[in-house]
């Protein structure tokens, strides 16, 4: 019988935050308010849809002026 090895080990998920959850904490730590909180995950969202949902580490300067 053939074991079931994952291609994502279930600790890299454990302790690897989502883009967003990272984006929150990074705001929260410097004490910005709710609402820039919001803006902020909102336009992020958006750039990363704009662009197909790829891969942020693919994207650079180009991808923001596109975007702008």
């Amino acid at each position: 019988m053939k074991k079931f090895t994952p291609d994502v080990q279930a600790s890299d998920a454990v302790l690897k935050p989502k883009l967003l959850d990272q984006l929150k904490r990074c705001i929260r730590a410097n004490y910005y308010s709710l609402r820039t909180e919001e803006a902020y995950v909102y336009w992020t969202r958006w750039f990363i849809r704009f662009h197909g949902l790829r891969d942020l580490a693919e994207m650079g300067a180009a991808e923001v002026n596109i975007f702008l």
